[in-house]
C-alpha cells in the first residue's frame, strides 16, 4: 500500500503552522508502516491533545481522540482488550511527560507493546507557546517572557530508567534514520520509545530568535550525532541518535493472558 491509502484526504490540508516538523513525522511513520505491509484494521493510533495529537485525525486507522496526557492510558485499555492490535501512541513532550509523565513511567515499566512516539518541539504549540519541561533553562516561552529557570531532562535516559524495551531517538531532519526506526519500534514486542525532534518555528524558534524552520532543521543535523560516534567523544554536547536500547522481555500482555489461564483453571 502507498502513503496516500493510509490518509484521510478529506481532513487534508492540514492544520499545522508552516514548516511545523509533525507533518514530517506523519509521512515517514506512514511510510514505516507501508513498508511493513501492514492493514489499516491491524492498527489502532491512540492520541491525547496537542498539535502532535492531531495526526490520529489524518490517518485512517481506527483511532482514539482523548484527554490531554492520558492517551497511554487509553491505549493500555486498548491493548488489554485487543493485544492482537499494533498500537501507536503520537505525543508531545508536554502531553507525554507533563501530565502524561506519571502514565508514561508506567507503561514503559510494564513493557506492554505499544509505539510512543514524542514528538519533542520543547514547547506548547497549540495553546499558545508556553514552556514545557523539555524546553530548558535560558528559552523563552509565552509563560516564561524573562527565560525559563527549570531544568529540563532525557526523555531517553529517562525512558531507560523507567524500563522502557526498546528506545530511541531521531529528527525530522533524518528521515530515512527515522522511518527505519519507527518501523522497528512497531514491530518490537515491548514498549517502544521513539523520541523525535521536531521544530516549532512559530513559537520555540520565533520566540528565542533561532530561525525559521529550515535554520531549525539545520540545527538538528549539525548538533546530532550517532550513538558512540567520534564526533561525540570529541564534543559531548553533541545530541545522540539512533537506538540506545533493544531488548527481549516478558511482554505485560501475554504474561496476564498466562493469568488469566491459571484462573481459570486451564494450566
Amino acid at each position: 500500500m502507498s502513503v496516500k491509502d493510509y490518509i484521510r484526504e478529506r481532513f487534508f490540508p492540514h492544520i499545522w503552522c508552516a514548516g511545523c516538523g509533525h507533518g514530517i513525522v506523519l509521512n515517514n511513520l506512514l511510510r514505516a508502516v507501508g513498508g511493513l505491509g501492514m492493514s489499516k484494521n491491524e492498527i489502532v493510533m491512540v492520541s491525547g491533545i496537542g498539535c502532535s495529537s492531531r495526526i490520529s485525525g489524518y490517518v485512517d486507522f481506527h483511532t482514539l481522540h482523548t484527554l490531554h496526557g492520558r492517551a497511554l492510558a487509553f491505549a493500555t485499555g486498548v491493548k488489554l482488550s485487543k493485544p492482537e492490535l499494533n498500537v501507536i501512541v503520537p505525543m508531545g513532550d508536554g502531553d507525554a511527560l507533563a501530565i502524561g509523565g506519571n502514565h508514561f513511567i508506567h507503561a514503559a515499566r510494564r513493557n506492554i507493546a505499544m509505539t510512543a512516539i514524542v514528538m519533542n518541539n520543547r514547547i506548547y504549540g497549540m495553546t499558545g507557546g508556553q514552556y514545557s519541561p523539555l524546553s530548558g533553562p535560558g528559552k523563552l516561552a509565552t509563560t516564561a517572557p524573562y527565560r525559563n529557570i527549570d531544568q529540563d531532562f532525557d526523555i531517553v535516559k529517562l525512558a531507560k530508567a523507567a524500563g522502557a524495551t526498546f528506545v530511541a531517538r531521531t529528527t525530522t531532519y533524518h528521515i530515512q534514520q527515522m522511518a527505519d526506526i519507527l518501523r522497528q519500534a512497531i514491530l518490537h514486542d515491548g514498549f517502544s520509545v521513539v523520541e523525535i525532534l521536531s521544530q516549532c518555528p512559530t513559537y520555540f524558534g520565533r520566540r528565542n530568535k533561532l530561525g525559521n524552520a529550515a535554520d531549525m532543521m539545520k540545527f538538528f543535523k549539525d548538533n546530532t550525532t550517532p550513538i558512540g560516534s567520534k564526533a561525540k567523544k570529541e564534543n559531548p554536547e553533541l545530541t545522540e541518535r539512533g537506538i540506545f536500547v533493544q531488548n527481549d522481555l516478558p511482554e505485560y500482555c501475554a504474561e496476564y493472558d498466562k493469568i488469566i489461564k491459571k484462573a481459570g483453571g486451564s494450566c
